[in-house]
């Protein structure tokens, strides 16, 4: 396993992992606290797993050198996206998914979840996993490669649920984008559980509860 991360358990017993990407320029600790903020049950042992992406120049930012998944184009995220870089991370999420098995979580029981760039390679490698993950949830992010989905989706993961949410202020990846997403994943039959928040590039506290009544259907089923 290549990447670093950062590991905290809300039990002894971990009963369902859930592997958790930050966003471009951050870091693993970014998304810590959220496990606090979520108020899940103190009965439910979770894992969670924060990986810390790897530095690299980013176009974008002027060359300058910080965490990223994957390289952003000075054209634009929807127009020219950095496939390498995206299949890449999807790669090492790959990893990080077989590491929880090999430690005897079943895949059934890994959930995977990502802001912005994490969110990309969380969907990149979960609808693309060849074996049935819990679910996914992607926030205020969009489909890295959507033209290659239909052909590259794994079959174990067409029911997965996924859980959508997007900022309608979000002056980084715009309301629209993340729309595109959406409907695309409609249209190839997936269970998207969409919602908008009135905030810009970031988490807002209906959200989080929602993120709650998600993590617990998902481990319900």
């Amino acid at each position: 396993m290549n990447l670093k991360t950062i590991e905290l358990t809300t039990g002894t017993e971990p009963v369902a992992s859930v592997i958790w990407l930050h966003g471009l320029g951050a870091d693993g600790w970014d998304f810590v606290p959220v496990v606090h903020e979520l108020g899940l049950p103190e009965d439910l042992a979770l894992r969670f797993v924060f990986p810390h992406a790897p530095r690299q120049p980013v176009t974008i930012n002027g060359g300058a050198v910080m965490r990223a998944w994957y390289d952003v184009a000075l054209e634009g995220l929807d127009r020219k996206p950095d496939a390498s870089g995206i299949r890449a991370s999807a790669a090492q999420l790959d990893q990080l998914i077989a590491h929880e098995v090999g430690r005897g979580m079943p895949s059934g029981r890994i959930l995977l979840a990502g802001f912005s760039q994490g969110g990309v390679i969380a969907l990149q490698a979960g609808l693309r996993h060849p074996e049935r993950l819990g679910g996914i949830l992607a926030l205020s992010t969009y489909l890295g490669l959507p033209d290659t989905l239909a052909v590259e989706a794994s079959a174990a993961n067409a029911l997965t649920p996924i859980f959508m949410a997007h900022g309608t202020q979000d002056n980084v990846i715009s309301l629209a984008m993340a729309e595109r997403s959406h409907q695309h994943l409609l249209g190839l039959h997936y269970d998207v559980d969409w919602h908008a928040y009135p905030m810009a590039h970031s988490l807002a506290r209906e959200e989080l509860a929602d993120i709650r009544r998600f993590v617990l259907r998902c481990l319900h089923d």
